[in-house]
């Protein structure tokens, strides 16, 4: 009878066990992951993140979004990043400089620049060439931006000079300039133009070919957890990463 009784207590025990552990596996979020991306990919990157929470159980994913050439200057400055997405190469190459990258830098998407105007195209932009246009409202990403350092590329090959109103710090700054109306027209990426829909009108020309700007993704040093850090940014370069860049207009890198 006591055997029975011990075999019966020992049950219990660890059943009560399996309890505590089931509450801790699903009692809120266990980790944590801050990734610092470029604006261009905000949208993209959202659902990537919310995709990578429903396939890792316990697993928060937490985003800021900003100009490249500023995140890399938080990063330096101590920023608890644990993944830095870049649109482009100089900006990371940049961080890798500073030594705060843990990982291989992978290239994840290309981006082209598109003409963006308000859905009427008040001034009637049509071309690279009608951004010079005496009196037309024209940003553009300053030139430590990739936006802006594409701009300029584009401005070169062409032969051109725009002279703009304001230059801004991140893509998304220039699409809002345009959508508001403060602006006639600015430079954003082909992305943007889709992801703002019926907001503005768009204007490919032939020159945006000249400056294609690569992404890079790497995780990065002193990650909270480097491992998941390296899984995250293998997820963004791998099928189900890809599938939603591509839904949202990048192109393969």
């Amino acid at each position: 009878m006591r055997r029975l009784a011990a075999a019966l207590l020992l049950l219990v025990t660890l059943a009560g066990c399996s309890d505590d552990a089931r509450d801790r596996t699903t009692d809120g979020p266990e980790k944590t992951l801050q990734v610092y991306a470029a604006a261009s990919v905000q949208n993209a990157f959202t659902e990537i993140g919310k995709r990578f929470e429903d396939a890792n159980d316990g697993v928060t994913v937490k985003f800021t979004f900003g100009g490249s050439s500023d995140l890399v200057a938080q990063i330096e400055q101590g920023a608890p990043a644990d993944v830095f997405a870049s649109a482009d190469t100089a900006n990371m190459d940049k961080a890798v400089k500073a030594r705060v990258v843990g990982g291989v830098p992978q290239d994840f998407a290309s981006n082209t620049l598109e003409i963006v105007t308000p859905p009427d195209n008040p001034a009637h932009i049509e071309s690279l060439r009608d951004l010079t246009k005496r009196g037309a409202k024209v940003v553009v990403c300053a030139p430590e931006v990739p936006c802006g350092a594409a701009a300029a590329r584009v401005e070169k090959a062409a032969g051109l000079t725009i002279k703009p109103v304001s230059e801004e710090q991140s893509v998304t700054d220039v699409l809002g300039k345009v959508i508001s109306g403060e602006a006639d027209a600015g430079l954003v990426y082909v992305t943007d133009v889709l992801g703002a829909g019926a907001k503005v009108h768009g204007v490919t020309f032939p020159e945006s070919r000249r400056a294609v700007n690569t992404y890079p993704i790497a995780s990065l040093r002193g990650a909270d957890d480097e491992t998941l850090a390296a899984y995250f940014t293998d997820y963004v370069v791998g099928p189900e990463g890809q599938s939603v860049l591509s839904t949202y207009g990048f192109q393969k890198p």
